[in-house]
This record gives structure tokens, sequence and C-alpha cells, in this order.
């Protein structure tokens, strides 16, 4: 992700969120590299955005802090192979455990990580605001990813 993503970024952000990252938040995550890796998904095809994922890696720790696909593209498997590309990349560099937290009516999202292997290793009380709602906190060891 560069400074020149930023709008198609914030497009997808606002057609995905009640609650959208303001655009200062992701320049701050453009900005803190080496521990934050900010990544847009570009349809080739078409040569533009149409995703992004934003991912901390610290130590034998990754934090999965924001994924969104632009709705025209989701259902497609795009968000799986890329998680998984992400997953197989982190666990060669030495991770260990990767974790997030989603929303419980999130569904969708909620049945792709299943998939993947995570797993619900706790909930966070009233993490959303807009509305308002808990976070599921979802780990996935990678010892346990052949």
């Amino acid at each position: 992700m560069e400074e020149k993503d930023l709008a198609s970024v914030l497009e997808i952000e606002h057609l995905s969120f009640p609650n959208p990252w303001h655009e200062s938040t992701f320049r701050g995550e453009i900005q803190h590299r080496p521990i934050s890796f900010p990544l847009v998904i570009v349809h080739e095809t078409l040569d533009r955005v149409i995703g992004y994922v934003i991912f901390w890696a610290i130590g034998e720790d990754v934090q999965i802090n924001n994924i969104a696909l632009h709705p025209d593209f989701r259902g497609l498997g795009i968000g799986e192979r890329v998680l998984r590309q992400i997953i197989a990349e982190v666990k060669f560099r030495g991770a260990r455990l990767i974790t997030l937290e989603v929303r419980p009516s999130n569904t969708a999202a909620m049945s792709l990580y299943k998939k993947l292997g995570f797993k619900m290793i706790g909930i966070r009380k009233a993490y959303y605001s807009v509305p308002p709602e808990d976070a599921i906190v979802l780990g996935l060891r990678l010892g346990d990813v052949p």
C-alpha cells in the first residue's frame, strides 16, 4: 500500500465497515514499517485496487488489523487466497501465532476464518461502537498449519 492507493482503499473501507478507519490511520500504517504490513490487492486485468489487508508482525506474533474486499469482488475466493498466502509467508518467516478480531455478526468472515483453522481464543466486550457489538478474538497457531 502506498499513498497513491489511499483513494481506492478509503472507498473500499467506507463500503465495508459501519465505522471506517480515517485516512490518517491508513497513512500511519504506511509509515510504521517495518512492523506494519499494509498490502493492497490489485486486480491484474483491471489494474485496480480491489482490496487490502493490514497486519502487524512483531516477533513470533502476527495481528491482522484490517482486511476488506470491494463488494463487487467478494465471494470469489480472493480473500481466502490472500489470507492463505499471508499465512504461508509469515509462517515461513518464523511467526507462531496469528490473531484477529471479528464481529460475531460477520458470518462470512467467521466462516472463512474457521475454514482456515482459526479458533476462538477470547471475547472483547463492547469492542465495536457502531453498531455496538463484542468482538470475537480468533487465533491460528501456525504449528497446526501444514
